[in-house]
């Protein structure tokens, strides 16, 4: 299992939400909530599999998002060896992948703002 953490800079810049249809209206939005997504790939197995590992792995990190910093992105990519493990397991390995992203040094790449593709 594999884990990306992306970490608000500041709270104040990561603090804002969209409203409306038209971009620069943007309001505060406070208590910014962590949000997780899931990377379940072909290898992992057939349809079926994928997404009884998805669900899985969506129960685990409900329960673990509340650890996180506020406003926290975790994209989780799932492994082949994820098809096999009990749900046991698959909660060691995200405990684990989690805590290696947690204590990465905040100079790091998933701490960096994206230029949109530009060097």
């Amino acid at each position: 299992m594999v884990v990306h953490l992306t970490v608000p800079a500041t709270a104040t810049e990561h603090e804002t939400a969209w409203q409306g249809d038209a971009p620069g209206h943007a309001v505060v939005v406070p208590g910014q909530v962590s949000q997780a997504g899931f990377v379940v790939s072909k290898a992992v197995g057939n349809a079926v599999t994928r997404n009884t590992v998805k669900r899985r792995l969506r129960h685990l990190a409900a329960d673990r998002l509340g650890r996180l910093p506020a406003g926290s992105t975790v994209v989780v990519r799932a492994l082949p060896q994820a098809a096999s493990a009990s749900y046991e397991q698959l909660g060691r390995d995200l405990d684990g992948a989690l805590a290696a992203a947690l204590k990465r040094d905040p100079g790091q790449a998933s701490r960096r703002r994206s230029t949109g593709g530009k060097p």
